[in-house]
């Protein structure tokens, strides 16, 4: 059944590329004269099959191709069907000009959605909680999926070590997604080096998220980030201050991760409690099991729209803030990002939370 399967997607997927290369071959032909047709799809299979070849060899040339190359498929599939009625509808008059206008909006998207991608911003959001602590403030850096590997690596860590200096916080906090699949492209660009830059006086904690799963790496990924000065919850808790709980829960990949009711059973609820947790899908669970702060990522804001729109149907909240009862429940958009390295209606974040307590007494 599983290759039944495997069939049906892949013959779906190829003559989803030949009806996009062949609109381009029509485009070419009737606009430049363009007579190499042999070549030109062979150089279409070939990109085709890039993000096949991404899992099979290191290569950011080739995750960088096929990554783009899915989101010309994305937007090409809303695209492509509209101009084919126009041209019938004009009596296949207009190729050259409905051709163009296709190949504009994919320069846009690429140069702005570059710009998204790798310039990130600092959002920042202030919550009061009605429990004491032992100072009146907490300044938090949140920043979930780097998704660190082939695409996403030491320039752009350097951004967030940067961010972190600036902003001093008083603690890091990393809601999963450290790694791009695989460990090795972390390990061989030596981003260690890099990611130990990032400090702050209450510490960097970080959890585990779905893509730190799917490499078989997580040991070594948790090792490489101990090294680094990250300290690793799994399904752990920590208390800073002497009055403020770190729950780290381990992602929703982990079959035998503890529920929520079982993380904060024996913790004081009259003391704040801040949990981190990958996949934003159980705010219920959270609010009734006393959870302040509910920091997620995972969903990258849709990173492409309108993928947005489908986070949105699956997620209570696929990005920013919701107070649900008395939990604050915080989703990032993300500092890295997956597949197409772009960001179209969403850009990279850091997230800056400020937390003021009730006063002692």
């Amino acid at each position: 059944m599983l290759y039944i399967v495997f069939a049906v997607f892949m013959a779906i997927y190829f003559v989803i590329c030949f009806y996009v290369g062949y609109n381009g071959w029509v485009w070419l032909r009737e606009t430049f004269s363009f007579r190499y047709k042999k070549s030109y799809f062979a150089a279409i299979i070939a990109i085709s099959l890039m993000i096949f070849l991404d899992r099979l060899i290191s290569s950011k040339i080739v995750a960088f191709i096929g990554g783009s190359w899915l989101l010309i498929i994305g937007y090409s599939l809303i695209l492509l069907p509209i101009a084919n009625l126009l041209y019938y509808l004009f009596k296949n008059k207009g190729a050259k000009v409905l051709g163009g206008t296709v190949i504009v909006f994919f320069v846009f998207v690429f140069v702005f959605g570059s710009y998204n991608a790798w310039s990130p911003v600092i959002r920042t959001y202030d919550i009061s909680l009605d429990k004491p602590a032992a100072q009146k403030e907490l300044k938090i850096l949140m920043v979930s999926d780097l998704h660190l590997g082939k695409i996403v690596g030491e320039k752009h860590l350097k951004r967030l070590v940067d961010i972190v200096k600036e902003r001093k916080p008083d603690i890091v906090l990393i809601p999963g997604d450290l790694i791009d699949d695989y460990i090795e492209p972390y390990l061989t660009d030596n981003m260690g080096e890099t990611m130990q830059k990032i400090r702050a006086p209450l510490g960097v904690y970080a959890t585990s998220g779905n893509h730190d799963y799917y490499g078989n790496d997580l040991e070594i990924i948790f090792e490489e980030m101990e090294k680094a000065g990250l300290t690793m919850l799994d399904d752990e808790t920590v208390q800073i201050l002497d009055s403020i709980y770190i729950v780290g829960r381990n992602d929703l990949t982990d079959n035998n991760r503890k529920s929520i009711e079982e993380l904060v059973k024996n913790l004081d609820k009259d003391k704040p409690i801040i949990m981190l947790d990958h996949q934003p899908d159980q705010l219920s669970e959270a609010n009734t099991n006393g959870v302040d702060v509910l920091l997620s990522g995972h969903t990258h804001g849709g990173q492409v729209a309108p993928a947005n729109l489908i986070t949105g149907m699956i997620y209570e909240n696929d990005w920013g803030y919701l107070k649900k009862g008395d939990l604050h429940s915080i989703v990032s958009s993300g500092f890295g990002l997956w597949g197409p390295p772009f960001r179209i209606g969403t850009r990279a974040e850091v997230v800056e939370i400020k937390i003021e307590f009730e006063t002692q007494e």
